[in-house]
């Protein structure tokens, strides 16, 4: 027999699903293309996808140019055309339907921290295809971002993975470096998740600028300073924005080992879809994240 529908606060709540004819979220990519970095924005589409059903999900390259890595603006334009075209054929079977109100995509950066020049070349796209989009926020800084920053520490035996410390890692840093691009503006809104972070780990998490010269070298300086001894660099960022190099020479620089790059953690595709439920007024349930084990 089915189980009877709960009444009250604890029925289980409908699931959310795109509404009919919603805006395509544009996930706008930064950095080089290259398969690396397509499969990543795949990855981080496809947990949007599978956190709102219908949801139409396409990605476009700031720095793309041809049909396997397409640029922002032409991603923008195909969507419009595709719109149209819909909308058409379906007056012309008789169908009473009308092209509805607001943008035709709401463009998200894969971003976790503000970056002047990104975000500059991502408004120039917009305005170059003449299409109606409206441009989200960067990722960060959330609760969420703090998580991934944890696990991939962990992951390279750089933190506890165990928030009650039931366990130690001999590798484990007394001091983060938490590597952001885009200048002192990512440098601040990367501190306010280190913020987070240092409150997981309960030890000192101080934020740099990877593309400001001896930022890093002067944060390095700063915590061993104040008595840690085994330094880590977190990079902040999800990973097309900067050359992977940069990551390698940054640590060494500060003279210490690194962990990964965010890349596609599950919270950030459930960050993606968060700004393009916000834009839309949309209100599902806000992204949780996970215990770190």
């Amino acid at each position: 027999m089915p189980r009877p529908r709960q009444p009250g606060r604890h029925r289980r709540p409908e699931p959310l699903v795109a509404p009919e004819g919603a805006p395509a979220l544009v996930l706008a990519v930064p950095g080089t293309p290259s398969n690396t970095t397509r499969s990543l924005a795949e990855e981080v589409v496809s947990i949007a996808r599978s956190e709102l059903p219908g949801l139409d999900a396409r990605i476009g390259y700031l720095d793309g140019d041809n049909a396997e890595f397409p640029s922002l603006q032409a991603v923008l334009v195909h969507t419009a055309e595709e719109r149209t075209a819909r909308f058409e054929q379906a007056r012309a079977a008789g169908l009473d339907v009308r092209m509805p109100d607001g943008p035709v995509a709401v463009v998200v950066p894969l971003l976790a921290g503000p970056d002047g020049s990104l975000l500059r070349q991502i408004r120039q796209a917009l305005m170059e295809s003449r299409v109606a989009a409206e441009l989200t926020d960067v990722l960060g800084p959330h609760p969420l971002l703090a998580e991934a920053l944890h696990v991939r520490l962990s992951e390279a035996g750089l933190a506890r993975a165990d928030r009650a410390r039931l366990f130690t890692v001999a590798t484990a840093a007394d001091g983060i470096i938490l590597a952001s691009v885009g200048g002192d503006e990512a440098v601040q809104a990367a501190g306010i998740t280190g913020m987070l972070l240092a409150a997981r780990l309960a030890v000192p998490v101080m934020a740099a600028a990877l593309d400001q010269e001896g930022s890093i070298a002067s944060v390095a300086e700063q915590l061993r300073s104040s008595g840690s001894q085994q330094l880590a660099l977190a990079p902040y960022l999800i990973g097309p924005e900067i050359e992977q190099v940069l990551l390698e020479e940054a640590a060494k620089e500060a003279g210490c080992s690194a962990a990964e790059p965010l890349g596609p953690y599950p919270a950030i595709g459930k960050l993606a879809l968060a700004k393009y439920t916000t834009a839309l007024g949309i209100a599902p349930q806000q992204p949780q994240g996970t215990p770190v084990r």
